[in-house]
């Protein structure tokens, strides 16, 4: 079973190919396909490949480096080693940033955005003892100390609902300090300037439900039920013991794919009147559009 977090857009852009991972030009657009983090990317430059490619190197460069850090699937990573140890001594800088941001998500979100819920999405995935990991589940166990960031005892992180975004972000801003402002990065979430972009917004469930035009800005959406785990839970779990998703389908419209990204998960989990408390307290935050399991769609 895969653990990357499956998502329900679709898009539609200039002349976007297909096949293997590398640069294309076509229609006056440079486009590059591959993976990371557990997700298809592709990135797209109003540029022909020859002015593109030092930007999109740079840009890969550091997609790369996010890998280094926060890839949940390579032991080598940074994040891999915390799990397996339990501390991380004087993490990169992007590393503590990154945990900054989750930190003041999970606390605009009430507690429901917890990068900590992974034991117990390991459990329920592969059909370990869910009540023993619902009890190490806790954000706020997760402590600074002399320098490194350490676990409390049987824990372990997944930052999934936020790295993709926070690649995002890092990728277009490269991209931009290279002079490019009409470009599309797609790591999980969708961050672009230009355009316009058309976006599609898809639920598992209902299908294509609408489009959505970016010029400037980001969007994410989350699905609960693209995936399906252990005891009918879904991919998307309340660190709180709630009572489960709330939308079959959120979808998040920010200034930053790791706001966008991070929102998108957490307010699966929010009835309407939390997600408008929520999103009073986040600037930035342009659109979200809620889809209940019957289809229907609430525009915020």
């Amino acid at each position: 079973m895969s653990l990357s977090r499956r998502r329900f857009l679709t898009i539609s852009a200039g002349a976007l190919g297909r096949g293997a991972a590398g640069a294309r030009a076509g229609a006056g657009f440079t486009h590059w396909e591959g993976q990371a983090l557990g997700a298809a990317c592709k990135i797209t430059l109003r540029a022909p490949p020859r002015q593109a490619q030092p930007a999109l190197d740079a840009a890969l460069a550091a997609l790369r480096e996010v890998e280094r850090l926060f890839n949940l699937y390579d032991p080598g990573s940074a994040l891999s080693r915390l799990n397996r140890t339990g501390h991380l001594p004087h993490p990169d800088p992007r590393f503590a940033e990154l945990v900054e941001l989750a930190d003041q998500m999970h606390n605009v979100t009430e507690g429901r955005f917890d990068p900590s819920i992974q034991p117990l999405w390991s459990a329920l995935a592969r059909g370990g003892d869910a009540r023993a990991a619902r009890a190490r589940v806790g954000w706020d166990r997760v402590a600074w100390q002399d320098g490194a960031l350490r676990l409390a005892p049987g824990q372990a992180l997944s930052f999934n609902g936020i790295a993709q975004g926070y690649a995002t972000d890092l990728v277009s801003e490269t991209l931009s300090a290279h002079g490019f402002g009409d470009l599309l990065v797609n790591i999980g979430e969708f961050r672009g300037t230009g355009g316009p972009w058309r976006i599609g917004l898809q639920d598992p469930d209902q299908g294509l439900l609408g489009t959505r035009m970016l010029r400037s800005g980001a969007i994410a959406s989350s699905s609960p039920r693209a995936l399906h785990l252990r005891d009918g839970a879904t991919h998307i779990l309340d660190p709180r013991g709630g009572r489960g998703p709330q939308w079959s389908t959120v979808s998040v419209e920010a200034e930053t794919a790791v706001v966008a990204d991070a929102l998108s998960t957490a307010l699966c989990l929010a009835d309407r009147s939390a997600v408008l408390r929520i999103k009073s307290r986040v600037p930035g935050v342009e659109r979200i559009t809620l889809v209940d399991f019957e289809g229907d769609l609430v525009t915020l």
